[in-house]
C-alpha cells in the first residue's frame, strides 16, 4: 500500500504537477483606470461560492492575501474582514457582493474592494484518472465611484500523477490513485496556484503596487 509520504497529493508532487495541468488565457486588458485609481489598500470581500462544497470559501480565503500582498498592495486581514461584515449584519456573501462598494470602501479605508466568487471546486472520476478542477473570477472595483477596474478569471486543472507500470496490477494501482484523488483531493495548492496566475500574469494580471520595488516600471506588461 503507498505511504502517505509517497501519495501524489503532497505539495512539493502536486505544484511539481501543475506543468500537466491548464490554465486560461485572458485578451489583454485596459489599465486607465486602474492606473488613475492607483490603489494601495485593498479590501478582499467574502467570496460567492457557487461550487457544491460547501466549506470552499474558507479553504478558499486561506489562499488569496499572499499573492495579492506579494504585488505590493496592502491587504486588510480577511478573517477580520470577514467578522466585522457579520457585525454589521452582511453574513452572507452574496449580500456583501451586492452592497454599495462605495460603502464598503469606507468602512474599511480601503482605496478598492475585490470581489472573487468560485466557480468550479471539484474532482471528477474518470475511472482510472481523477481531474481536480477550480475555476475563479475577480473583479476589483474602485473604493470611491464603485466603478470596475480590473477583472479577471483563472481555470485550472490538474490530474494526479499516475504509476505502477503495466498491466493488470498497473490498472489497479491506477484506479486506487484515481478513487484516493476523487475521496480526498487537496485543493489549496492548485488554488494557491491559480491565485498567484491570476494577479501576476502579463497583459492580464495586477499591475506592480505601490509596496514592490517594480511599481510603476511594468507599463509595457501591465
Amino acid at each position: 500500500m503507498t505511504s502517505r509520504k509517497k501519495t501524489p497529493f503532497t505539495v512539493a508532487m502536486f505544484v511539481f504537477s501543475l506543468a500537466a495541468g491548464c490554465s486560461t488565457t485572458s485578451p489583454p486588458k485596459d489599465y486607465t483606470k486602474f492606473r488613475e485609481l492607483d490603489p494601495k489598500a485593498i479590501l478582499v470581500v467574502p467570496v460567492v461560492n457557487r461550487s457544491v462544497d460547501v466549506n470552499v470559501p474558507d479553504y478558499f480565503l486561506t489562499t488569496i492575501s499572499r499573492p495579492v500582498a506579494e504585488r505590493g498592495y496592502y491587504v486588510f486581514p480577511v478573517n477580520l474582514v470577514k467578522q466585522i461584515l457579520q457585525d454589521d449584519g452582511l453574513a452572507d456573501a452574496d449580500m456583501v457582493h451586492a452592497s454599495n462598494p462605495i460603502r464598503l470602501a469606507e468602512l474599511f479605508g480601503a482605496d478598492a474592494v475585490l470581489y472573487i466568487s468560485i466557480e468550479r471546486w471539484d474532482a471528477q472520476y474518470l475511472v482510472l484518472s481523477t481531474q481536480i478542477t477550480v475555476k475563479f473570477k475577480y473583479i476589483l472595483k474602485c473604493g470611491k465611484t464603485g466603478e470596475t477596474i480590473w477583472e479577471s478569471s483563472e481555470t485550472m486543472i490538474y490530474s494526479p500523477q499516475q504509476s505502477g507500470g503495466g498491466g493488470l496490477g498497473g490498472l489497479v494501482a491506477m484506479a486506487i490513485t484515481a478513487a484516493v484523488a476523487k475521496a480526498v483531493p487537496n485543493y489549496i495548492p492548485l488554488s494557491q496556484q491559480a491565485n498567484k496566475n491570476g494577479v501576476t500574469k502579463p497583459h492580464s494580471g495586477l499591475p506592480a503596487g505601490p509596496y514592490l520595488d517594480t511599481y510603476g516600471k511594468d507599463k509595457d506588461m501591465f
